[in-house]
Parts: C-alpha cells; sequence; structure tokens
C-alpha cells in the first residue's frame, strides 16, 4: 500500500504531522509512507525512519503536481493541510482514496471528508491529525513514542562536544531562541528576554540565544540590548535537523509557539513556551508532540497590569527550571 500524506506549510505544522506518520508505519510495516511537504522541512523527514519517501512541494502548477503524484500510485492520501492547488492535483493523480477536512473550497476535491471543526479546538492539532487516518483505519493504534525524533546518540554526542568546545560550554544549557513565526502572534520583547536570562545568571548553568535564517534583526537588537548578560550567541546555518539534534541536549528551550519549540518537545527536551491569549494561538490546540510532563506553557495577556504578573511569574519558574 502507497500513502500519501500532506503537510506542506510550516515547521510545527509538519511536527504535529509526525504522530501521523509513525502510526501508520507501525500499523502498516509494509507500507510506503510518502510526505509532500515544505522544502524547510525536507532534513526532518530524512531524519524519521517511519517515512519511507519525500516529496517537496516547489509550488509547481497544479498539472505539474498532479503528474509527480501520479508517479507514485498512491492508494490513499491524507491531507492534513489543503489548498486548492493540492486538492486538484491529487484528483487528476487518480489517487482513490482521497482524505481531508471538510473545510475550505478544496474540499469538493476529496472523497473521503471528515468533519473536525478544528476551529474548535477541542483537541490539540496533532490530535486532528491522527484523527482524520482513523477516519479511514477506525482500530488502529494511536499511541507513539515519547519522544518520537531520535538521533544517532554517538554522532548527537559528538556534535554537541562540538558546539561546546566552540563556544567555551562547561555547564548545562538553557536556550533562549526570540525569533517567531507560524501562528504565534505573542511574544515578549528582546529586552524582556535579557531581563528573563539575567534573572538565571547565577544558576549552574550555560545561556545560550539561539538564531535561524530570517532571525537577523533579531540578532542585532539582541547584541545592541545586551549590556553585561553573560550568554552564548549561537546563529544557525545548517539543516533543521542539524538543530534540532543540538536542541536534544539542552536543559531547557526557552521561546514563543513557534517551530522551534515543536523541535524541542519532539526530541524530549523541557520547554518553556509563550502562547498568545486566543483559543486559535493556544497551548491547548498547539501543545508539542512531547511528554506533556516537559512542556510549561504560559498564555500572554493583552492588558499591562495582567501580562506584567505573568512575567514575574515566568521569571520565578525559570530559575526553579534552571
Amino acid at each position: 500500500m502507497n500513502i500519501l500524506i500532506v503537510r506542506n506549510d510550516r515547521i510545527g505544522d509538519f511536527i504535529t504531522a509526525l504522530p501521523a506518520c509513525y502510526i501508520l508505519k507501525q500499523t502498516f510495516p509494509q507500507a510506503q509512507i510518502t510526505v509532500f511537504i515544505h522544502p524547510m522541512n525536507q532534513s526532518i523527514a530524512k531524519a524519521c525512519s517511519f517515512i519511507d519517501h519525500i516529496i517537496i512541494d516547489n509550488e509547481e502548477s497544479v498539472f505539474q503536481l498532479s503528474k509527480v503524484l501520479k508517479q507514485s500510485h498512491f492508494d490513499i492520501s491524507f491531507t492534513l493541510f489543503s489548498n486548492t492547488r493540492v486538492a486538484i492535483a491529487q484528483m487528476l493523480a487518480g489517487i482513490a482514496k482521497r482524505y481531508a477536512p471538510a473545510t475550505k473550497i478544496a474540499q469538493i476535491f476529496y472523497n473521503q471528508r471528515i468533519k473536525q471543526r478544528r476551529s474548535q479546538v477541542k483537541m490539540p492539532e496533532f490530535a486532528y491529525n491522527i484523527q482524520l487516518i482513523q477516519a479511514a483505519f477506525p482500530n488502529i493504534n494511536t499511541s507513539y513514542p515519547k519522544p518520537l525524533l531520535t538521533f544517532d546518540q554517538k554522532e548527537t554526542k559528538a556534535m554537541y562536544q562540538n558546539f561546546c568546545d566552540e563556544h567555551g560550554i562547561h555547564k548545562p544549557v538553557v536556550a533562549f531562541h526570540i525569533g517567531f513565526g507560524g501562528s504565534s502572534d505573542a511574544n515578549w520583547n528582546v529586552e524582556e528576554y535579557i531581563e528573563l536570562a539575567q534573572s538565571i545568571e547565577d544558576a549552574e548553568i550555560d545561556i545560550v540565544f539561539t538564531f535561524g535564517p530570517g532571525d537577523e534583526a533579531f540578532l542585532a537588537k539582541f547584541k545592541a540590548k545586551r549590556g553585561n548578560l553573560k550568554a552564548h550567541i549561537y546563529s544557525s546555518k545548517g539543516s533543521v535537523a542539524q538543530f534540532t539534534q543540538l536542541i536534544s541536549n539542552f536543559k531547557l528551550f526557552v521561546s514563543t509557539s513557534t517551530g522551534t519549540f515543536h523541535l524541542a518537545s519532539a526530541v524530549g527536551t523541557p520547554t518553556m513556551t509563550f502562547f498568545a491569549d486566543t483559543l486559535f494561538a493556544s497551548a491547548k490546540r498547539w501543545k508539542g508532540i512531547g511528554d506533556e510532563k516537559l512542556q510549561h506553557h504560559y498564555m500572554i495577556p493583552l492588558e499591562n497590569e495582567a501580562k506584567q504578573q505573568l512575567f514575574n511569574q515566568v521569571k520565578h519558574d525559570l530559575q526553579a527550571l534552571s
């Protein structure tokens, strides 16, 4: 059986699809699991032993995409994130069973439309993805290991040692990632992140501020505002998988609810994460796929006094976790 799973949006969104991919592979070990994904997620997909093949979304036309899909002779597809181009391409490719949420105009091009009402946020995003495959296979075992995303231990240890040697790190790392994207629309500003880091300078840890491609403005502002803060700077130049492998060694990862948070949760790193005080962007919808006991979630309110109270609570909790 050839199975296609479509999740061609951002990093965090793709991570929420991994439990569904794993469950399908465990249920049907002989099946070929193919993911259709955004180019930035290719290295992560390659790191997953339960994913057999990768098709990159190069934003080709609907007809070009249909030809690509047709070559793989898929028996069934699960589209976790849909648009009209992707929907029509699957229909033209002749995929016999095409599952997707019954939302948007694109749903008319699927022959298995599942009512989920994700906007009501009755479960997290990864659970909705699992629910979609349950529509085809009701009796599957939906459990999966946590952490789900793992790397070769020897290779990871060597990578982390090189990182520590290069940056002069000798203690467990508490990392701050101040950039954000995706559905996150709430965050502390750079000065507030610096203040949080200053609150744990005396702990037996090393502080690292991480930055990725597109975070140049955040990096420049951090350098201008850091003052005497004793913190290391790490600018990721490698693949997303390599950055994730590094994160897996950290004691704590502090960030807004962006893709890096989902990566940290997937590899079992404890997280402290900031969400908008709205249902759509909340932790209820976007919690990580990892162990919930390792996830510490905070909803940032809009009202200034309540926001300051939360900031003080975050400081207190950060000191306890460090």
